[in-house]
């Protein structure tokens, strides 16, 4: 473990590296000037060129990246051109609403995807299994506003259940985090149905069937265990997509989550934002990765780390 772990890390470090690279290189080149945006419209090119100086965006690429790199080792993700704050603090400020809204949204998608991939799964050929199969395209294929404004429609403006947006209690992260729940859920049923018939196929399910254990019990005690290993690797991912912001859904229901801060950045080419919230992003990518990764042999003991 100690050997897999320390490889894993350095590993990681290379990958983190790799991105930090690509993507100060895509920015660099962008088609903008982010000293034009910071100085504003109305500003001369001797007030532009003053701010780029004082931006360091003067100096040659591999100068600009190797400081920031310094800075980065140091846990310095820079500071926001036109916020003028760390970016550190903005990303920190809005990581419990991202990080609230991904469990929610992953719980939801396990029940709503595991349960409906392993009730398909044990009717398998049936219409049950062929209506959950289509549920599970549609939603797959709407986009997130189609889902996020329907949900935000009826129970918030027609029924008054919950309220239209914003981030407080409990009730303001049921509709989005069942938004991403029915979107995610659809993978979920697919994938779990198909683990699940291969694991419905082994000698030990038979051997179980022929001591009359019940459906169910052999679904939910034996098969399913085994068939988690998919389901694992798919939150590992979804623990990196969701950590990076899912700007539409928090844009519809008001959650201010990292993606409202990305949008923001993007539109104001606020470079030091979009850097910062690309390694959180890749960082959470990696981490949830590892994390399925070492859980992977507790489910499974046939399962070796190397």
């Amino acid at each position: 473990m100690p050997a897999y772990l320390a490889r894993r890390l350095v590993q990681s470090a290379l990958i983190l590296l790799g991105v930090s690279i690509i993507t100060f290189l895509l920015l660099h080149f962008l088609p903008a000037d982010p000293a034009r945006m910071v100085a504003g419209r109305t500003a001369s090119a001797a007030q532009v060129e003053q701010v780029r100086q004082q931006l360091g965006l003067d100096q040659p690429i591999w100068t600009q990246y190797g400081r920031y790199l310094w800075k980065l080792v140091q846990g310095d993700l820079g500071r926001s051109y036109l916020q003028r704050t760390q970016v550190t603090e903005l990303i920190a400020a809005r990581l419990p609403a991202t990080a609230l809204l991904m469990l929610g949204a992953i719980l939801c998608e396990l029940l709503i995807g595991v349960t409906l991939g392993a009730f398909a799964a044990a009717r398998r050929g049936t219409a049950a299994d062929q209506a959950v199969m289509v549920g599970a395209l549609v939603f797959v294929s709407t986009p997130q506003f189609v889902i996020a404004l329907t949900l935000l429609y009826v129970f918030a403006y027609w029924l008054g259940w919950f309220p239209i947006g914003g981030f407080g209690d409990f009730k303001h992260l049921v509709l989005p985090a069942v938004t991403l729940g029915l979107l995610g859920g659809g993978w979920y049923a697919r994938v779990t149905r198909s683990s699940v018939i291969e694991v419905l196929r082994q000698d030990f399910v038979r051997t179980a069937r022929a001591k009359g254990l019940d459906r169910w019990r052999i679904v939910l005690v034996h098969v399913l265990p085994n068939a988690a290993l998919p389901v694992i690797a798919m939150i590992g991912i979804d623990i990196g997509y969701f950590m990076s912001g899912i700007v539409v859904v928090e844009s519809v229901f008001g959650w201010p989550g990292i993606g409202q801060l990305t949008w923001q950045a993007i539109q104001q080419i606020d470079i030091p934002i979009i850097m910062g919230v690309t390694l959180v992003s890749a960082c959470a990518i990696v981490l949830g990765n590892l994390i399925a990764d070492l859980v992977a042999p507790f489910i499974d003991p046939r399962i070796k780390l190397r």
